[in-house]
């Protein structure tokens, strides 16, 4: 809520071009060791959110020299909890693997994090969590993940985490997260 008690209305310039194609980090023609890293990749969930970071888009690249693996991750935000504990969890999983003897979890900011990294199943995952997630930015009409209505305004934009903000929908009366890229 702003001052006075009014709520914001979660609207702005509806885009009606299609969501950009999700970037798929991980190669279809990886190889094996590398396609072994990737398969634990995509076992490992983010903290704070109920997908794989595989998913999320979270993984930019993986290289396997013989027992050395390097992980390259994008993170949402710069400043985001969370990101040591992918980290840990990264090379914690990887080291597991066999001929596996170390692991370098890199972080590059080379390329920002953008919702186009999110994969299909990701959005989908996220959804059906109960958060709402823009097609391309924040400013689009919210969409509520409960009932579909568009009737959606923006409570506070501090969330539960730096990626969420809070809304309510006037149509179903829930309280909606919606995901909020960091560029907006």
């Amino acid at each position: 809520m702003v001052s006075g008690g009014h709520r914001l209305p979660l609207t702005g310039p509806v885009d009606a071009t299609p969501v950009d194609a999700p970037v798929d980090a991980r190669p279809v023609d990886a190889p094996s060791g590398e396609a072994e890293v990737w398969r634990v990749l995509e076992q490992i969930e983010d903290p704070e959110l109920p997908l794989a970071i595989t998913d999320l888009g979270l993984v930019r690249e993986v290289r396997r020299d013989g027992g050395r693996v390097t992980v390259r991750l994008v993170p949402t935000y710069s400043a985001c909890p969370a990101i040591e504990v992918i980290r840990r969890t990264v090379r914690e999983r990887v080291a597991a693997l066999p001929g596996v003897e170390e692991v370098a979890v890199d972080l590059t900011f080379d390329e920002p994090w953008t919702l186009a990294r999110l994969s299909a199943r990701g959005r989908e995952q996220l959804r059906r969590y109960g958060l709402s997630v823009p097609r391309r930015t924040f400013r689009e009409p919210a969409t509520c993940p409960f009932c579909g209505s568009t009737d959606v305004v923006l409570e506070t934009p501090f969330g539960p985490t730096l990626c969420r903000a809070i809304a309510y929908c006037r149509a179903c009366r829930n309280p909606v997260e919606r995901f909020k890229p960091p560029a907006d």
